[in-house]
């Protein structure tokens, strides 16, 4: 059956059809809800500690402090901030428990139906836990953890499936720009969390909350009736079909395999080639899969220092340069179009050289000169963007790779016969392992600032790169000696 296609013929794209631009728009904007739901926690802190605490509205000595402090939560908005941040850390830790769950569970379950029931449920919790209690005027610490911890369960259900519903649907040749440019989801959302909340921010921080949970319940309702999770729904043949006519379809961007002429699997989920789908693989059949521990690992280091940027680059500038508020909040965002750009850019070389590690191990070295550079950065805005554009190209376009189409690469390896009941798994394990070292990362940021200073935190960052680069390093090693013999080869065969 030919696929329609909506791109001039002979591109790369051709074969894509409008099935194709439907799913990649509704998966890229379903995370970008869920992400702009967070961003506008992040960007309404300051209200939230200022309702917490009696300070803001005390301005008379008429009323004795107690009075005000049974209506509020603390004292002072020192331990509020605190507060806030444990929230932070809470939500990544169960968030990252989560992704664990949710990856197992998307390769068992309708992956539109966990989808659509994680992004309304995940509304509703951030609207009660924003919009409701401050309408009521209910504040309570206990019931902030725990609608936070659970918020953090359901929207771990985000990632995994609309990696596998994208990996379901476009293959490995081009994958890399294709998942590249996709990944940016989480960037636009970071902006357009920002652009909502600031647009009703005046008139209190729980209407910021009410649009964006509003937002994406809708985008929940519109995935439960809108969404393909795979060709074969339709009648279409699915990636394996598709790819069993290119040449090179039998040999994965990613293997465990010294030597990809001699590639010859010592393990495998089907018992024979026929099968034309597998069952769900375990967890620990995940893991074992090549490269899903070294890339995890990588991640979670990764993931510590792009996260600490979102979390605490807007914080950081306005500590450390004394700018206002707001306007650090509109310089932050060049760190994402920095990524952006740098995941479409990086998926794009990857692609041409079928290779992935070597461009990331050359982004995440140039990656430690721009933190050197940017943490150094002088009391001016405009070079201050222009570095922070650099570090996000070279921090978050790694991130979003790792994160996005090497994670499809590792569920759709030839071990597994690229069966998607394995994608879900593996993307939970390599995005929950990441989750886990941003959780502990937000605590030891804190912690070195407070004592050290911000010179000391970057040189942290630096640190944890540097593992980034130690964990994949034999996977570096390898390709670049695959490339090495490829290259070789071809020059004998001229």
């Amino acid at each position: 059956m030919a696929w329609p296609s909506v791109f001039p013929r002979g591109t790369a794209l051709s074969r894509f059809s409008h099935h194709h631009v439907v799913v990649f728009l509704l998966t890229f904007f379903s995370y970008s809800l869920l992400h702009a739901s967070r961003k506008t926690f992040s960007n309404v802190k300051v209200s939230i500690s200022k309702q917490w605490t009696p300070n803001a509205f005390n301005t008379t000595l008429e009323l004795p402090v107690e009075i005000w402090s049974s209506n509020h939560l603390f004292p002072n908005t020192e331990e509020a901030t605190l507060f806030l941040g444990m929230l932070d850390t809470i939500f990544l830790f169960s968030y990252a428990v989560g992704l664990f769950i949710s990856g197992i569970v998307g390769d068992r379950l309708n992956l539109r139906w966990v989808l659509s029931f994680g992004m309304c449920s995940s509304a509703l919790v951030v609207f009660v836990f924003g919009t409701l209690t401050e309408w009521l005027h209910f504040y309570n610490r206990w019931l902030y953890c725990c609608l936070w911890i659970v918020n953090g369960l359901l929207q771990s259900t985000g990632w995994p499936c609309v990696v596998t519903v994208m990996g379901n649907w476009f293959g490995k040749n081009g994958r890399g720009v294709v998942f590249g440019l996709w990944s940016a989801c989480a960037s636009v959302g970071n902006i357009l969390g920002a652009c909502l909340a600031s647009s009703v921010l005046q008139y209190g921080y729980e209407y910021a909350f009410l649009v964006t949970a509003s937002v994406q319940f809708a985008g929940g309702i519109v995935i439960f009736f809108g969404l393909l999770v795979s060709p074969e729904e339709i009648g279409l043949p699915g990636i394996e079909a598709e790819e069993n006519f290119e040449e090179d379809s039998h040999r994965p961007l990613i293997n465990g395999t010294e030597n990809e002429d001699e590639y010859e699997p010592n393990y495998s989920i089907q018992e024979s080639r026929t099968v034309a789908q597998v069952k769900a693989i375990s967890f620990y059949q995940a893991c074992c899969l090549p490269g899903v521990i070294p890339y995890s690992l990588a991640y979670a280091c990764l993931k510590l220092v792009n996260y600490s940027f979102f979390f605490w680059l807007p914080f950081y500038l306005s500590n450390n340069f004394r700018w206002k508020e707001a306007e650090a909040d509109q310089l932050s965002i060049w760190y994402d179009v920095g990524g952006i750009i740098g995941g479409t850019l990086q998926g794009f070389i990857s692609d041409i050289l079928q290779k992935r590690a070597p461009v990331l191990a050359l982004s995440l070295i140039l990656a430690i000169g721009s933190l050197v550079g940017y943490s150094r950065s002088p009391n001016n805005k405009s070079i201050n963007a222009l570095l922070m554009t650099v570090t996000g190209f070279f921090i978050g376009g790694p991130s979003n790779m790792i994160s996005s189409a090497i994670s499809a690469d590792l569920g759709r390896q030839e071990l597994i016969q690229g069966s998607r009941e394995a994608l879900a798994t593996v993307t939970g394990i390599v995005d929950g392992t990441g989750s886990i070292g941003a959780a502990v990362g937000q605590y030891l940021v804190s912690l070195i600032q407070d004592n050290l200073g911000w010179m000391w935190v970057f040189y942290f960052f630096i640190l944890m790169t540097s593992c980034t680069i130690l964990f994949i390093s034999p996977l570096i090693v390898r390709e670049i000696i695959s490339l090495v013999q490829r290259r070789q080869a071809h020059i004998l065969s001229e």
